[in-house]
């Protein structure tokens, strides 16, 4: 119980520190509002991206018979709140098994909307760890600069994550797998799981300094988007594309990136031909490199809430 006879001095002195807690309570609510914003905006940035070889835009919905654009502006709105929720839990320093809770609420609430159609289980996992560790390097006056995000990730949940990469075999035992779990098997290739416990290295390392790269050179956001998704098919092992195509269709789409990028990209006149054709080529064979586009995703938001340091537009 407070004494009721704290002199006059101390009630003054501590009244301001007390103001500051609320205020940065408040301001650190508002960045968690924000990054949900920013995590909601990126993969609307994503859905919107044309040509895209084989996934849905607004343009056609590329492989899917099962989903079209609207399925995919359903799943986001079923998903606003849960960016917030993680955000903040990260802010806190929660454990992962807490964030593990929020991610799995999320999906389940995705599948609501969209029917049982999964769209964003890979942009749930990856965004969502992204906006944690993001929203605990703000809690902690840290700078939200790429590798001091990925630092934090590893450092803080880490080690959860590894084990979590791991009970793929185990957890296949006791319920269905997921078509990543079971490709990951069949296939011997990483997956979101995998991507995650070793700090998302193919958003750090290859989508990344994609982005940065082409925009340095001057070529629009819409540009970059494009080099970073053809960077990360001609790099990841996708389990969507194992699932649908297996090691030939997984090779088809390395190669064909691979050969896009080694032409210029988005700086070759051709460029828009050239990924059309793509398109084409991976709707023929029913191949969606649905991984990577979750991960241009992630991409997107580590590099757009890395601009809130200086307040600067992305």
């Amino acid at each position: 119980m407070r004494s009721l006879n704290t002199h006059p001095a101390t009630r003054a002195a501590s009244a301001p520190h007390h103001l500051q807690q609320r205020r940065l309570a408040r301001e650190n609510q508002a960045f968690c509002r924000t990054l949900a914003r920013l995590a909601v905006r990126s993969l609307y940035q994503e859905l919107v991206l044309y040509p895209k070889p084989g996934l849905v835009s607004l343009v056609d919905n590329g492989s899917h018979a099962d989903m079209t654009a609207a399925t995919f502006l359903r799943s986001l709105f079923s998903l606003r709140h849960y960016f917030a929720w993680i955000a903040q839990a990260g802010l806190e320093g929660a454990p992962f098994h807490s964030l593990q809770r929020l991610a799995i609420s999320a999906e389940e609430r995705m599948l609501r909307a969209t029917g049982g159609v999964n769209t964003h289980r890979g942009a749930i996992f990856a965004l969502g760890l992204l906006c944690a560790a993001m929203a605990y390097c703000r809690g902690r006056k840290m700078p939200l600069q790429p590798a001091t995000v990925r630092a934090t990730l590893l450092i803080q949940w880490g080690d959860a994550l590894a084990r979590h990469s791991g009970a793929t075999v185990a957890t296949v035992a006791t319920e269905a797998p997921s078509h990543g779990q079971r490709v990951a098997m069949e296939h011997a290739v990483g997956g979101a799981r995998e991507e995650g416990a070793l700090g998302f290295p193919a958003v750090f390392e290859v989508a990344l300094p994609q982005l940065q790269q082409t925009l340095a050179q001057g070529r629009s956001w819409h540009e970059a988007k494009i080099d970073a998704l053809f960077a990360l098919m001609a790099h990841i092992s996708d389990t969507n594309v194992y699932h649908r195509g297996g090691a030939d269709g997984a090779t088809l789409v390395r190669s064909r990136s691979a050969a896009f990028l080694a032409a210029g990209g988005t700086a070759c006149a051709e460029w828009e031909t050239r990924a059309l054709a793509c398109h084409r080529l991976f709707v023929a064979h029913r191949l969606s490199p649905g991984g990577a586009a979750d991960l241009l995703a992630a991409a997107c938001l580590m590099h757009q809430a890395s601009q809130l340091d200086s307040r600067s537009p992305p």
